[in-house]
């Protein structure tokens, strides 16, 4: 067997190999529409305090077994973002979206968006990005509602 052979044997491999990439990308897109749809149905809209956030193995946490079981074999090698959380009496540990966890802030009192043990959106806080374009558009003038401050007042009013 040449050189040539070698050649084509691999491109065989690496042809098969990335049609069954294409093909599992497709299923996974697909299943992750219906659970995100799943979602979105049942989600309810919660007040909770946010007692701590870290990212960990799934494995190491208190979460019921019923949750654990249902989570694949590669899903528990990996660490996801989880947040420890005071729901009214009772201290839990929910898991998050990734987006969500970055903006959650910790020892606050939150209004979250939540489906089962996961929380899947933040509800009426604005990001550190929202609020640096806010302050970005009062400089530029571009919100007359929004009031100046005193020495923007003054700037306006002298050209300085």
């Amino acid at each position: 067997m040449g050189i040539w052979g070698i050649i084509f044997v691999l491109s065989i491999i690496i042809l098969v190999v990335g049609v069954a990439f294409y093909f599992l990308n497709s299923w996974a897109g697909k299943k992750q529409a219906q659970q995100s749809e799943m979602v979105n149905q049942h989600k309810q809209t919660v007040s909770l305090y946010v007692i701590d956030k870290k990212k960990d193995k799934i494995t190491n946490t208190n979460l019921p077994k019923a949750m654990l079981d249902q989570m694949p074999r590669l899903g528990r090698m990996f660490k996801v973002p989880l947040v420890k959380v005071k729901i009214g009496p009772q201290i839990t540990t929910m898991v998050c979206e990734e987006a969500t966890f970055k903006i959650l802030p910790t020892k606050k009192t939150v209004t979250v968006e939540v489906a089962g043990a996961y929380i899947v959106g933040l509800k009426g806080m604005k990001t550190k990005m929202e609020m640096a374009e806010q302050r970005k558009s009062r400089r530029k003038g571009g919100d007359e509602d929004v009031p100046l401050k005193w020495h923007e007042k003054l700037r306006a009013r002298f050209g300085r």
